[in-house]
C-alpha cells in the first residue's frame, strides 16, 4: 500500500508503487503516443493511473525550453477539461511558478520540477504556501546540452548528495518532508552505466528519507538494454524492457513509476503485489 499526502487529501494505492501516467501537451515529446490532452488523461485514469503528469515543455535531450506563456497555453486547457469530469490527482511538469500557479488555480495538485526548484526561486515558497507535494529531479545543464556531461566519479553518491541538498532547501522553504519526492533523472546527463547504477541503487537515494520516483518509460537507455540503440521509442521491445526495469526499480525501493503504458504497468505491479505474502507453498 502506497500513500501520498496532498494539500487537502491523501491518495492510496493497493499496489507496491503509485502509477503516474504521462500526458505531454507538446508537439515534440520523444514518444508520440504520449502527446495529447484530456482524452488521453482520462483514458490513462481509466487504465489505472493514480496520478496524471501533464507537461507543456519538452525536456527530451536536445530540446529547447519554451516561454511560460506558451506553457500555460498548452497545459491549462487540459487541466480544465480533466476537472470537468475527474478528480484524478494531477501533477504538472514545470520549472516555473507562474505556470504552476495557473495550474493550481485550474485544479492541479503536485509540482514536478526537473530543476529541483532551482530555476525559479518563487516556486518553492508557492508550493509551501499551498501545501503542494514537490518532485525534485537531478539533471546536469539544460536539455539541449545535458548529454555532453555524463561522467561522474560516483554517480549514486553525487546524485544522492544533490537531491539531499535540494530536499533540505525545500524543507527550509516550508515544504513538509512527507511532501517531498526525489527523482534521479534517468537519462538527464547520464550514460547507460550511470542509469543502470541509479536504477539498482534507487532505494538508497537520500538515505531513504524521501519517496523515489523512477521515470524510465521507453527511454533510450531501455532501448540500449534491449539492443535497440538509436531505434524507435515506439517499439514493443522498449515497452517490455520498461516493464522489467520498473519492476526492478520497485523491488529496489522506488515508490512511484512514471509511465506511458499505464495498463501494462498496472498489470505487472498487480502480479508483483500478488506475491507479497506468498511463502512458496502450493495453493
Amino acid at each position: 500500500m502506497k500513500t501520498l499526502r496532498l494539500a487537502d487529501r491523501e491518495i492510496q494505492s493497493p499496489r507496491p508503487a503509485l502509477i503516474m501516467g504521462i500526458v505531454n501537451a507538446t508537439p515534440d515529446s520523444f514518444y508520440g503516443d504520449s502527446r495529447g490532452g484530456a482524452d488521453l488523461a482520462l483514458r490513462l485514469t481509466d487504465e489505472g493511473a493514480d496520478i496524471i503528469d501533464i507537461g507543456g515543455e519538452s525536456t527530451r535531450p536536445g530540446s529547447s525550453y519554451v516561454s511560460e506563456e506558451e506553457e500555460i497555453r498548452r497545459v491549462i486547457p487540459v487541466i480544465e477539461q480533466i476537472r470537468k469530469s475527474s478528480g484524478v490527482v494531477i501533477s504538472v511538469d514545470t520549472r516555473k511558478k507562474a505556470v504552476m500557479e495557473a495550474a493550481w488555480n485550474a485544479g492541479a495538485d503536485i509540482v514536478n520540477d526537473i530543476s529541483s526548484l532551482e530555476d525559479d526561486a518563487a516556486l518553492a515558497p508557492f508550493a509551501a504556501d499551498k501545501g503542494l507535494p514537490v518532485i525534485l529531479m537531478h539533471k546536469r545543464g539544460i536539455p539541449s546540452t545535458m548529454q555532453n556531461q555524463t561522467s561522474y566519479d560516483d554517480v549514486l553518491v553525487q546524485v544522492s548528495s544533490y537531491l539531499t541538498d535540494r530536499a533540505q532547501l525545500a524543507e527550509k522553504a516550508g515544504i513538509a518532508r512527507d511532501k517531498i519526492i526525489v527523482d534521479p533523472g534517468i537519462g538527464f546527463g547520464k550514460g547507460l552505466a550511470e542509469n543502470k547504477t541509479l536504477i539498482w541503487g534507487c532505494g538508497s537515494l537520500c538515505g531513504g528519507r524521501y519517496p523515489v520516483l523512477m521515470a524510465l518509460s521507453r527511454k533510450s537507455c531501455i532501448g540500449m538494454m534491449v539492443g535497440e540503440e538509436g531505434g524507435p521509442s515506439e517499439s514493443e521491445a522498449r515497452l517490455y524492457g520498461t516493464l522489467t526495469a520498473d519492476i526492478l526499480a520497485v523491488l529496489r525501493g522506488a515508490s512511484l513509476v512514471r509511465v506511458h503504458d499505464v495498463k501494462a504497468c498496472r498489470a505487472s505491479l498487480d502480479v508483483l503485489e500478488s506475491f507479497k505474502d506468498f511463502t512458496g507453498g502450493r495453493e
